[in-house]
């Protein structure tokens, strides 16, 4: 454990917790913890989670203004549903961005470029998807986080191991948060 595991731990959990809240300075933090992040991959050579950090950065700008002012009139965005054509797209894309990403990781010597590959990829658009507050997103999550948890114990990092734990039962926490607010709202498909 070091500065940048705990730093990355409590930058992530406040970012999470903020965002289970539906509270948009969740994204100002996921800023400091993808910068905390980039340099603890960095050293533990997941170039994957690595590069995901710097995208992370741009999407948690667009994520805050989205949530300020990407709603009906420029107000605050509500939570929606993904409609079956997007889930179906977003599948595909993920598979083939998977496929195509693997095996450069392979290529650049990436400590598990299948695993980073894939978690990089579901990272990306739950993290879309949660720009635009699409309450599929955090089932996005909970299937990354899962195998963020075996991978990051796998290479000792073991606080960000647990803190994908905790993310995990955050995610949970989220889902049925937004779905209470989803229930008081019209349907609407993303």
């Amino acid at each position: 454990m070091n500065l940048l595991d705990v730093a990355g731990f409590v930058t992530g959990a406040l970012s999470v917790w903020l965002a289970v809240r539906q509270n948009p300075w969740n994204w100002p933090f996921g800023v400091a913890n993808a910068v905390c992040f980039f340099l603890l991959f960095l050293r533990a050579r997941l170039y994957g989670d690595m590069a995901l950090q710097v995208l992370f950065m741009a999407i948690c700008l667009l994520g805050w203004y989205r949530w300020l002012f990407g709603g009906e009139g420029h107000s605050r965005l509500s939570v929606t549903r993904i409609s079956q054509r997007s889930a179906v797209a977003y599948t595909a894309a993920g598979i083939a961005a998977t496929a195509l990403f693997a095996p450069y990781l392979r290529s650049v010597g990436d400590a598990a470029p299948l695993a980073d590959a894939l978690t990089t990829v579901l990272s990306v658009e739950a993290q879309y998807l949660m720009t635009r507050k699409v309450i599929e997103h955090w089932l996005v999550w909970m299937a990354a986080d899962v195998i963020y948890i075996w991978l990051y114990a796998e290479r000792g990092l073991y606080l960000t191991s647990l803190l994908y734990v905790v993310f995990f039962a955050m995610c949970v926490a989220g889902m049925r948060d937004w779905w209470r607010d989803i229930a008081a709202q019209p349907a609407a498909a993303a």
